[in-house]
């Protein structure tokens, strides 16, 4: 058995992701029609929509206007990931990813999406297992000052910061000095 590659509960080369969403509030700078206003947060702006493999790397990414739901955003990022990444076959959601999406992602893609939720006598904050992997990045996201406000004027500038934020936080990973 090959102890390098984690098993994740099918075949050895079928891989867990998890996505989740993120809204910013958006700087004077950009537009009326990538600006959105998010009324379960209470901020006007964008929303980040990222998937991350279990190692918190950052697979894809789309940013949209504030307003945007999550379940229709995840339509068009899952179709993304499943083209560039053949390999995923589970995919660790929030409670705001429930409805359709889990049908349309079995049936069309492919891919199991497994609702993770909070118990009810829960108080506050709590780390939840699986979650915790898309909400350390979204912190990573958070220490780069490009990204914790929307500064720039195109969602598809607003992505290339993104990304290239993951390229300094993976190349810092590769750089570190592993112990023997």
């Amino acid at each position: 058995m090959d102890r390098s590659a984690p098993s994740w509960g099918g075949t050895q080369d079928r891989r867990p992701a998890s996505i989740d969403s993120q809204s910013v509030k958006a700087d004077a700078v950009v537009g009326m029609d990538s600006r959105g206003f998010d009324g379960g947060k209470l901020i006007n702006g964008r929303k980040r929509h990222v998937v991350v493999d279990t190692l918190g790397l950052l697979l894809a990414v789309m940013v949209t206007a504030a307003d945007t739901g999550d379940r229709l955003a995840a339509h068009v990022l899952l179709r993304q990931v499943t083209d560039a990444h053949h390999q995923l076959a589970l995919i660790w959601a929030d409670g705001g990813y429930t409805g359709g999406l889990i049908e349309y992602s079995l049936t069309v893609l492919g891919l199991v999406v497994a609702i993770v939720k909070r118990s009810d006598d829960m108080r506050g904050f709590v780390v939840l297992p699986k979650r915790w992997i898309v909400e350390r990045l979204f912190a990573h996201l958070m220490r780069s000052r490009r990204l914790v406000r929307g500064f720039e004027r195109r969602t598809s500038s607003a992505e290339s910061m993104i990304y290239w934020s993951m390229t300094m936080l993976m190349t810092r990973r590769l750089a570190r000095p592993h112990p023997r």
